[in-house]
């Protein structure tokens, strides 16, 4: 060994595990007998009304010692390990549920795990490295590297946060959120269609009625013409009534399926569109109006913004996943990124209020599609063309469902 190597060797970070390891003996002493009393004691009252009280207790203990032993791998070991998400204060559920958390916390019951592994461990590499500092001293770096490498394994395996399911814990109340947010938006927009349409159209109805009604007597040519006016209001607000249902949800979709709903509203579209909708069976009955709305507003973005010729909607199933890709001719530059308005340039996907989209264009449809585990492609270059592709989990209506028609 050169003198070079050596005090390489025996650098800082050797002289931290070295800390590390010899202090690991007294702090896993520690935290074994506190993790076997807890268990027992509280397991063991269980059967008392205290005894789950105290079990959760125990496990909160049992958090903090995970925290301390986290500090002290940072500290000592080096390494970068985040701390858990927190549990939820108590809520309007009561206590049952609120102590029902704490006692099924994986975080704690981990930290048990590991305080009940590692005493045997720590009595191993405490006895390594007070032998390898005494007798041992020209293989003292390797050996504490391999033993505290071992430490970081455990620590990483069992006092590490779930990354993934925090992510998707996080991503879920993301969502929940956004939904929430999108039905209160919808029903807001519900209520003032009705308030500004067939309601208001109504009352004016009423009152028109009741004109002729006085007028029926003295002047029946008038009241007749009269009524005639209110029989044509009475269409139109018929009319309205059925254009706002079929904004919530339309009736061909729960009848036919998708690839009547979805020929229907590319009949109203402003340029020539081609569907083509190929699904073994119907979808359920949720995926089902996501993707019809999603075409919904992209068909009327072509509409508004595209200036294209010709569209394009295509529907198929991919293993687990319903595919829809709605493709047009325009002059492109769609973004996912929600900038610039609704008079920008762009294909299927520019910005545009949408069906109940309240001016959330693509940026706002990809939340949407997001929220129940979709995912929303744009490929969209300045003069053309735009295809846009949704991804959505694939689930089928009923068990033995027939083929679409």
């Amino acid at each position: 060994m050169t003198a070079r190597t050596a005090r390489i060797s025996f650098d800082r970070q050797v002289w931290l595990e070295v800390v590390y390891l010899l202090t690991s003996f007294p702090a896993a002493v520690i935290g074994f007998v506190y993790a076997i009393a807890m268990v027992s004691v509280g397991a063991g009252m269980l059967v008392t009304v205290v005894g789950a009280p105290l079990l959760a207790l125990g496990l909160a203990g049992a958090r903090l010692l995970g925290r301390a032993e986290r500090a002290r791998a940072r500290a000592l070991l080096g390494i970068r390990i985040e701390e858990p998400s927190a549990l939820p204060g108590p809520s309007q559920g009561g206590v049952l549920p609120w102590l029902w958390e704490r006692l099924k916390d994986p975080v704690a019951w981990r930290a048990v795990l590991y305080e009940v592994v590692r005493l045997p461990w720590g009595v191993l590499t405490f006895s390594v490295t007070l032998v390898a500092l005494l007798v041992l001293w020209p293989v003292l770096p390797l050996l504490v590297r391999g033993l505290s490498n071992v430490d970081r394994i455990l620590v990483r395996g069992l006092l590490s946060p779930s990354d993934d399911l925090e992510r998707r814990i996080a991503q879920l109340e993301s969502d929940r959120g956004l939904v929430v947010d999108t039905a209160a938006a919808d029903l807001r927009r519900i209520e003032r269609d009705l308030h500004d349409g067939a309601q208001a159209r109504l009352v004016a109805l009423a009152m028109d009625l009741g004109l002729a009604k006085e007028k029926l007597t003295e002047d029946p040519q008038a009241a007749a013409r009269m009524v005639d006016e209110a029989h044509g209001e009475v269409k139109i607000a018929l009319q309205e009534l059925r254009d706002l249902a079929r904004g919530i949800h339309p009736a061909v979709l729960t009848d036919r399926g998708l690839d009547a709903a979805l020929s229907a509203i590319a009949t109203r579209c402003t340029v020539p569109v081609t569907v083509d909708v190929d699904l073994p069976q119907r979808p359920a009955p949720a995926i089902e109006g996501i993707a019809y709305f999603t075409v919904s507003e992209l068909l009327q973005n072509i509409s508004k913004h595209a200036h294209a010729h010709t569209a394009t909607i295509d529907v198929w199933q991919v293993e687990n996943r319903l595919m829809l890709q709605v493709a047009d001719d325009g002059r492109g530059g769609a973004r996912l990124d929600g900038a610039g308005g609704t008079g920008r340039s762009g294909g299927a996907g520019t910005e545009g209020t949408g069906s109940g989209g309240g001016g959330t264009g693509m940026a706002g449809l990809a939340e949407r599609i997001g929220a129940v585990d979709g995912v929303l492609l744009v490929d969209s270059p300045v003069g053309g063309p735009t295809v846009v592709t949704a991804e959505l989990p694939w689930r089928p209506a009923t068990e033995g469902a027939h083929p679409v028609r």
